[in-house]
């Protein structure tokens, strides 16, 4: 197993080195270092048996997916990068734009998986996925999008904004714990969750926020994907089965989204009652129940 405190690791601080290395030692992965359109990006893998591609959203990293990744990785061989720009993975030179990031997700399935894997994108990963299933429904067996951009229009609650842009210009435990106040409905259930790991978790995440390259980047990644809608008629080009996992409090992502867009196009809707924006982080035993309804097989 790689060391998850080696070289490779790029953020700023040490601080947020230490921490980082202490959120993935009590994951059930492996990580390593592959290069994917120009961008050096960071894997995490671990478990056995068919493939699944966890995309994580705007401003995140891998490790968001942690309070899930031990139980997915009883059944299935995980895939889990720090998207383009963000987390530990970067940019050799250029700027990310739809048709870069989506170069990047072709070349990581193309290393990493011998058959077409689910894809899992939460928000910003969700809207990745989903522009690549358009692209290329061949290289993907199925596509589950949780609280996922590009769907609707962005209308996030005002409040949201306010606290993002907040936490981005002075990040802090302060401003942080305000951000998370706005996105979940119980942050304390979150935090319970992490446990012991979760003083890691923030101090990695505000370490992140800190970060010029990151920040750099999500910028990009927002103006050119995240607040883009994919046309209805696009979206209904995607073949391959689709399924919706949505918290029903999202104020980012909106409930009605996931509910008119399923309407549409026909694709099930597994709704995660007293929930926000991050159904893995916020409940994650309940987002579990719904992935495992959302990839069985179609009857």
């Amino acid at each position: 197993m790689t060391s998850q405190a080696d070289s490779s690791t790029q953020t700023g601080g040490s601080n947020g080195h230490s921490a980082r290395a202490r959120l993935l030692q009590a994951l059930p992965t492996s990580e390593r270092r592959l290069e994917a359109a120009g961008v050096s990006t960071s894997l995490l893998e671990g478990g056995e048996g068919a493939p699944v591609v966890l995309l994580h959203g705007q401003g995140g990293f891998a490790a968001m997916w942690g309070l899930v990744i031990p139980e997915l990785a009883r059944s299935r061989r995980l895939l889990v990068p720090d998207l383009p720009g963000l987390g530990e993975s970067q940019l050799a030179s250029g700027e990310l734009d739809s048709a870069r990031v989506v170069a990047w997700l072709a070349e990581l399935i193309e290393q990493t998986c011998d058959e077409p894997p689910t894809l899992v994108g939460h928000s910003l990963g969700g809207t990745i996925a989903a522009r690549f299933a358009i692209e290329h429904g061949d290289r993907v067996g199925r596509l589950i999008l949780v609280d996922s951009g590009s769907l609707g229009r962005f209308r996030p609650a005002p409040g949201v904004i306010v606290g993002l842009l907040r936490f981005s210009a002075r990040p802090s435990r302060d401003s942080h714990e305000r951000f998370l106040s706005r996105v979940f409905v119980d942050p304390d259930r979150l935090r319970a969750g992490w446990g012991e790991r979760w003083e890691a978790f923030e101090a990695y995440h505000i370490d992140l926020a800190a970060d010029p390259r990151v920040g750099a980047a999500n910028r990009q990644l927002l103006r050119r994907l995240g607040v883009r809608r994919i046309p209805p008629d696009r979206l209904g080009d995607i073949e391959v089965p689709v399924s919706l996992i949505w918290g029903r409090e999202d104020p980012i992502m909106r409930f009605r989204i996931a509910e008119h867009v399923g309407s549409e196009l026909g694709w099930p809707l597994y709704p995660i009652d007293d929930c926000g924006h991050v159904p893995q982080a916020e409940r994650p035993q309940a987002f579990l129940e719904a992935l495992q309804r959302a990839w069985a097989p179609s009857p």
